[in-house]
């Protein structure tokens, strides 16, 4: 594989840029994965592209456990055991929902929404939403699940590189063809998780990314949902 210096270095600028624009448009999550696996190589290439992430002074402080296989099935069955006995979320990281402001709020309520509309779930139907709550932890049927660690001792700093790292895995995956999905509610979960990917407490599960081929034409795979205008969250202050 060459380098990222020399694939550049082969594209002018502007070619650059209209390839960057179609990885970007074409990433979606997708939630529903054929269980197809990745060739391992192809997974190697993407997180090797991945591990060119930015940080903080280079310290690259993420540690990816990439479950497939009997791992990945264990993990699944673990988690889904879990809720079946009536076990509660439990993050390494606490999850603020309750300090959300109001446009907070109506983003989260409009995607839970647009959700169970895609998939046909009645917002009173609690057995179809406890089941979408089942695909969410089998990892909508994904051959692989990337799970996301940083040190314990880390704060928001240490998990803004995660995120960057996460960022730059999930436009590798759209890139090579492949479909992510980031699931924030496996972080949740991280008690269930941990021991199974033999990771100590020294680590904190920030969240997973599912990943593999996607289903297409599958009830739900990708949600037809909006963004904000740049110019919402964007200042220029000249």
């Amino acid at each position: 594989m060459t380098t990222t210096a020399t694939a550049a270095s082969a594209i002018d600028e502007p070619d650059l840029a209209e390839a960057f624009r179609a990885i970007v448009a074409r990433r979606r999550s997708v939630r529903a994965f054929e269980p197809t696996p990745v060739p391992e190589a192809a997974i190697r290439d993407v997180f090797e592209l991945a591990q060119w992430s930015p940080s903080n002074c280079n310290t690259q402080p993420w540690a990816v456990r990439i479950a497939s296989g009997a791992t990945r099935d264990r993990i699944a069955a673990a988690l889904l055991a879990h809720i079946d006995d009536g076990g509660h979320q439990q993050g390494d990281l606490p999850y603020l929902r309750k300090l959300y402001p109001s446009d907070f709020k109506e983003r989260q309520v409009a995607h839970i929404l647009c959700q169970q509309q895609a998939l046909g779930i009645d917002r009173d139907d609690k057995a179809s939403r406890m089941d979408l709550l089942r695909q969410q932890l089998s990892f909508f049927g994904a051959p692989h699940v990337a799970f996301l660690f940083m040190p314990a001792w880390g704060n928001e700093r240490e998990a803004s590189d995660v995120g960057m790292f996460a960022q730059s895995l999930l436009l590798g995956l759209a890139a090579f063809g492949l479909a992510g999905l980031p699931q924030t509610l496996l972080g949740l979960y991280a008690p269930v998780v941990r021991p199974l990917l033999e990771v100590g407490e020294d680590m904190k599960l920030l969240f997973g990314i599912s990943f593999g081929y996607e289903a297409k034409g599958a009830p739900g795979v990708r949600l037809d949902q909006t963004r904000e205008p740049w110019g919402t969250t964007v200042r220029i202050m000249a």
